[in-house]
């Protein structure tokens, strides 16, 4: 049987942690900074676990 390849869009936006959750980056915090508010800029910083309604399809992806 052949291996199953890593879907590399998703190895680049999904990381897993020691514990095996699945983290994003949160969307809307890449550029354009000066047109969103402070409080939108606040919120969508640092990193979210993934939905566990998801994260199985984003395992596969990832060959976990």
């Amino acid at each position: 049987m052949p291996k199953n390849k890593t879907h590399k869009g998703t190895a680049k936006r999904i990381r897993v942690t020691g514990s095996g959750k699945l983290v994003r980056e949160h969307t809307n915090n890449q550029h354009k900074f000066e047109v969103k508010s402070s409080s939108r800029k606040r919120r969508v910083k640092g990193t979210e676990v993934l939905s566990p309604a998801d994260a199985p399809r984003m395992k596969k992806l990832l060959g976990l």
